[in-house]
C-alpha cells in the first residue's frame, strides 16, 4: 500500500513540475518503471494528421502497460485550426499545439515528432490535401521518421480506405503511413536518407477502428474482429495509483486551445487495432506476438538482460542506489553493442537512471532567459549528489567548449555551486521554431537543415555538458541550459534559455485600413536585446504611398526595454493595397523581425520570430451606424477590424447585457463559437432578440452543433449542419442580388470575394425558418451547392443576420471585400440614414 500511495503522489508531483515547467522530481516507482522499459526492447508508432488525433488511451497503454517505446508522429502542427483560448492563429497557433502535444507526451510516456505539412485548413479529401502538400516530401518525412524511430508496429489512426469520408489530411496519413511501411526498407526508395539513419522494415501495421467505424455500437457488437487484436485500455496502475484511461485523460486535456480539458475516465475499457499487413497475427491479445522484445534480439545482448531483470526483480524502492553497481556494469556494456540505434537509445535510458537513482541534481541556470549573440551571460552550476555513492565531478563545460575543471567529490546531501560564465557566439542564430524561419508554401514548410525535420522542437542552443565519475565510471551528463526565477505569487518557476537578435520591431496593428486619402499615424515599437541599443529605423512602404519621415533615430537605455517611434503614412486617393515593414539599422546590420512572446501556463514560455510587416489598404468603404457592442467568444481580431473602418466597439461581458446597455448600441456582433463556449449567454439570449426586436441588428459569426449552450441559436428556427466551402476561392452566386446586404451602403461584387483566405467558411446552416433569406450560394468541387452561409431576418423593428463566412481569417488578411459585406450587415434597415444620404445628394 505504501508503494501505491508513493506512486500516486509521485505521478502528481511529475504532472504538476510539467505544468510549471520545472524539472520532474522522480520517486522511486519512476526509477523501477524506467528500468522495466530499459529492459523492453519493442517499439511503437501511432500516426495521425493532427494534434488532438492521437489516441491518447492507446498511446499511454503501450507506454505505461506493455513499456514500448512509444511515438506519435503528427503530419501537420494543427495550424489551421481555431484557438479557444487567445488570439494566435496560424503559424502562432501551429507554435501553441505543438507544445500542448509534447505536453500531454510528457503525462502519456510518448514521444512527438512531425513532418513538414502545413494545416492549410479543412480538406474533405486526399486527392486535394495532396495536391497541395507536396506528397512526395510528406511520404519522405513518414519513411525517415519510420526509419529513425525503427518501430516494430505502426498504428494508423484512420482507415486508407475511406477516402471522401473524413477530413482528408486524415486519410491522407494513414494512406502515406501504408505506403511508407513498404518504403522505409527499399534503398530505392529516399536514398539521401541514408546518409543519417537506415533502412528499416516494420513488422505489422494496423488500424485503430471502433464502432464508430461501423455507423453503431450494435453493428459493431455483430461485426467479424477475426483480424482484430482487443485491448483493455483501462487498466490500472498499482505504481502510479491511477488508471490508463485517467492517465489519458490528463494528456488529452493538454489541448486546451482546442477546449480538450475533459473528465477523467476509470474501468475497464476495450480498445480494437485491425491488422493491415506484415507478419501475421499469432495472438489476438498481443501486438508484439513473435516479435522478439528481449535484449537477445541485439547481438551481445543477453548479459544486459540478465543483469537489468535482476535490478527490476530486485528493486529497491527505499535506497534505489543501491543499484548502481549493476547499472554502471550494465551502461559498460551497452557501450560494446554494435547495433548504433540500441546503443545510443539504451545509453540515454540507462544514464538517465543512473542519475535518478544517486539522487543527481544538475542544474545550469542562467542569470535571464534571453541573450543577444555575442553576450556574456552569467550561469549558476548546482551539483548535488543524494545518495551514498563515490561521485566526483570531473568538470563542466558549455557546449563542448574547454571544460572547467573541479575534481569536486560530492559528499552525500552537500550543495555545490559555482559561478559560471556564458560567451554566446556572436553567429549563434536566434531561438525560433525551425520550421517558421524560412517562408514556405500553402502546404509545406520549408526546411533548409535535414537533421532538423521531425523534430518536435528547435534543439536549444546552449547546453552544460556535467563530466561525472561515479565509482570510477566515467558518465557525462547534459542538461539544457535554463533560467530558474520566482515570483511572489506563483513560487518558483522555469523558462527556456532563448537566444534574441539586438533589435526587433513589431507593427502593432498587422492590417491597417484607410477609408479617406488622409494620412494615419503608425507606430512601430523597437525592443532592444541588450543594453545602449542605438540605431536608425524606417518603413517600407509600397510605390505611390507616402511615410514620413523617412528615417527616425532611436536609443534604448536597457536590454528588454522598448521604443515606440511614430510615423505619418499617407495613402493614395484610389483604392490600392500592400504592406509595410519596419527595417531597423543598427551599425552595419538590419533587421527586419518581430519578437513574439507566447505565455501560457499549460506549455513553456516561447520566443518566435516572424517577419515584421502589416497590410495597408486604402478602401472606399461606406458604413451606417456608430456603435457596436461585441460579444467575445473563441477569440478573433473582429473587434479590432471593425474599429479599423470608423466603429466604436465596446467589448461586452455577458453579465452586462440587458435592457438597458443594449440601448446604447446599433448593433450587437457575436464572437465566433459564443454558443459553444459561453455558458452565461443561455440566460442572455431572449434579452439579445429583444434588442433586434425593437431596432437593433445582431450579427451571430458562426458556431458548431456540437455542445451549444442555449437552446434557441436565433429568433427564428435554424439548424446548424457540418456543411463548409473548403475552396477559398470557390465561385459565389448571388440568391438575392437587390438585397440590401448586398447593395447598401457599399455595391458587393464578385470581386469582393477575391483574395480569401484558407475558407470560404464553415459550419453552415443546411435548413432554415422561411422568415431567413439566404444571400449567397456557394460549394466545394463535386458538391451540391450550399446557401447556408449568409441568412438574413427581419425580426421586430431590427435585423437578425447569421453568417458561417470566415471573417475572423478575411479580417486578419486584409481582405476588403470582407469589410465591405461586414459593413452592410451592420447597416441593415438605416432607412433614414439612406434618406439622408439621398437628400445629400
Amino acid at each position: 500500500m505504501k508503494k501505491i500511495i508513493l506512486g500516486f503522489f509521485s505521478l502528481l508531483f511529475s504532472f504538476s513540475f510539467s505544468y510549471a515547467q520545472k524539472p520532474k522530481a522522480p520517486a522511486s516507482n519512476d526509477i523501477y518503471e524506467a528500468i522495466q522499459k530499459l529492459n523492453f526492447l519493442g517499439t511503437v508508432l501511432y500516426v495521425a494528421a493532427h494534434p488532438d488525433d492521437e489516441n491518447t488511451r492507446l498511446i499511454s497503454y503501450m507506454s505505461n502497460y506493455e513499456k514500448a517505446r512509444t511515438g506519435y508522429l503528427a503530419l501537420t502542427r494543427g495550424d489551421g485550426g481555431q484557438n479557444l483560448i487567445g488570439p494566435e492563429i496560424r503559424e502562432l497557433l501551429g507554435v501553441i499545439r505543438t507544445e500542448e502535444l509534447l505536453a500531454a507526451r510528457r503525462i502519456d510516456g510518448g514521444e512527438q515528432m512531425f513532418t513538414r505539412a502545413n494545416d492549410f485548413g479543412y480538406s474533405k479529401n486526399p486527392e486535394e490535401t495532396l495536391q497541395i502538400w507536396d506528397k512526395d516530401e510528406v511520404l519522405s518525412d513518414v519513411v525517415l521518421a519510420i526509419r529513425k524511430f525503427k518501430p516494430d508496429v505502426i498504428i494508423n489512426r484512420f482507415d486508407h480506405r475511406t477516402p471522401g469520408t473524413t477530413h482528408g489530411h486524415h486519410t491522407s496519413s494513414a494512406m502515406l503511413s501504408v505506403e511508407a511501411f513498404d518504403l522505409a526498407n527499399d534503398k530505392s526508395a529516399y536514398p539521401d536518407q541514408l546518409d543519417r539513419t537506415t533502412l528499416w522494415q516494420p513488422k505489422r501495421i494496423f488500424f485503430n477502428t471502433g464502432w464508430w467505424m461501423y455507423g453503431s455500437r450494435e453493428n459493431f457488437d455483430k461485426a467479424d474482429k477475426s483480424n482484430m487484436l482487443s485491448l483493455d485500455i483501462g487498466v490500472y496502475y498499482p505504481t502510479k495509483g491511477m488508471s490508463n484511461n485517467e492517465i489519458a485523460s490528463l494528456a488529452s486535456s493538454q489541448h486546451l486551445c482546442q477546449g480538450f480539458g475533459r473528465l477523467s475516465q476509470r474501468g475497464s475499457q476495450e480498445e480494437y487495432i485491425e491488422f493491415l499487413k506484415g507478419v501475421p497475427l499469432q495472438n489476438k491479445n498481443d501486438v508484439f506476438a513473435g516479435i522478439n522484445t528481449t535484449w537477445t534480439r541485439v547481438k551481445n545482448g543477453e548479459a544486459i538482460g540478465t543483469i537489468l531483470k535482476q535490478v527490476e526483480t530486485h528493486f529497491n524502492f527505499n535506497n534505489p542506489s543501491v543499484h548502481i553497481p549493476q547499472l554502471l556494469n550494465a551502461y559498460k556494456l551497452i557501450q560494446q553493442i554494435d547495433d548504433d540505434h540500441w546503443r545510443n537509445l539504451k545509453t540515454k535510458e540507462i544514464k538517465n537512471i543512473i542519475t535518478m537513482c544517486a539522487g543527481l541534481y544538475l542544474e545550469a541556470s542562467a542569470a535571464t532567459n534571453w541573450a543577444t549573440p555575442g553576450e556574456a551571460v552569467p550561469v549558476s552550476i548546482e551539483v548535488l549528489n543524494r545518495s551514498a555513492q563515490n561521485v566526483t565531478l570531473q568538470s563542466y563545460n558549455f557546449n563542448n567548449s574547454e571544460p572547467n575543471l573541479k575534481n569536486q567529490q560530492l559528499a552525500n546531501n552537500v550543495d555545490y555551486s559555482f559561478d559560471a560564465t556564458l560567451q554566446v557566439d556572436p553567429n549563434q542564430k536566434p531561438t525560433s521554431p525551425y520550421w517558421l524561419n524560412e517562408k514556405g508554401t500553402l502546404g509545406m514548410y520549408k526546411v533548409d537543415d535535414k537533421s532538423l525535420i521531425g523534430l518536435p522542437e528547435t534543439p536549444r542552443a546552449y547546453q552544460v555538458d556535467f563530466n561525472l565519475i561515479i565509482d570510477n565510471v566515467p558518465l557525462t551528463i547534459t542538461k539544457d541550459v535554463v533560467y530558474r526565477f520566482a515570483k511572489p505569487d506563483k513560487g518558483e518557476l522555469y523558462r527556456p534559455f532563448e537566444i534574441i537578435p539586438e533589435a526587433a520591431a513589431k507593427l502593432p496593428e498587422k492590417v491597417i485600413i484607410f477609408d479617406t486619402n488622409k494620412a494615419q499615424e503608425v507606430s512601430v515599437i523597437v525592443r532592444s536585446g541588450r543594453d545602449n541599443l542605438e540605431g536608425t529605423l524606417e518603413l517600407r512602404h509600397p510605390q505611390g504611398w507616402t511615410v514620413i519621415p523617412e528615417q527616425q533615430k532611436f536609443n534604448i537605455k536597457n536590454k528588454g526595454e522598448e521604443q515606440t517611434l511614430v510615423f505619418s503614412v499617407i495613402p493614395p486617393d484610389s483604392e490600392d493595397e500592400g504592406t509595410i515593414a519596419p527595417l531597423v539599422h543598427v551599425g552595419n546590420k538590419t533587421y527586419t523581425r518581430e519578437l513574439v512572446e507566447i505565455n501560457y501556463e499549460h506549455i513553456p514560455f516561447q520566443t518566435v520570430l516572424l517577419p515584421s510587416e502589416s497590410k495597408v489598404v486604402r478602401l472606399n468603404i461606406k458604413k451606417r451606424g456608430e456603435k457596436i457592442a461585441y460579444i467575445q467568444g473563441a477569440g478573433d481580431v473582429v473587434p479590432e477590424s471593425l474599429q479599423q473602418i470608423g466603429y466604436n466597439v465596446r467589448i461586452l461581458k455577458p453579465e452586462e447585457i440587458n435592457p438597458e446597455t443594449l440601448s446604447l448600441f446599433d448593433a450587437v456582433v457575436v464572437g465566433i463559437r459564443a454558443y459553444n463556449v459561453v455558458d452565461a449567454l443561455k440566460y442572455k439570449q431572449q434579452q439579445l432578440f429583444d434588442f433586434v426586436k425593437n431596432g437593433g441588428n445582431m450579427v451571430v459569426q458562426y458556431n458548431n452543433s456540437y455542445r451549444l449552450k442555449v437552446d434557441q441559436l436565433a429568433p427564428y428556427e435554424i439548424n446548424l449542419s457540418r456543411d463548409r466551402v473548403t475552396d477559398e476561392n470557390a465561385k459565389i452566386t448571388f440568391l438575392d442580388p437587390k438585397n440590401p446586404v448586398l447593395n447598401y451602403p457599399n455595391k458587393i461584387s464578385e470581386s469582393d470575394f477575391e483574395g480569401w483566405t484558407q475558407e470560404r467558411g464553415l459550419y453552415f446552416p443546411d435548413s432554415w425558418s422561411n422568415k431567413f433569406t439566404p444571400i449567397l450560394s456557394m460549394h466545394d468541387k463535386g458538391e451540391t451547392p450550399k446557401n447556408g452561409s449568409l441568412l438574413v431576418a427581419k425580426y421586430g423593428k431590427g435585423h437578425f443576420v447569421y453568417t458561417g463566412l470566415s471573417f475572423f481569417r478575411e479580417f486578419p488578411a486584409g481582405v476588403s471585400g470582407a469589410y465591405r459585406l461586414f459593413a452592410n450587415m451592420l447597416s441593415l434597415g438605416k432607412e433614414d440614414l439612406r434618406k439622408e444620404d439621398k437628400l445629400k445628394q
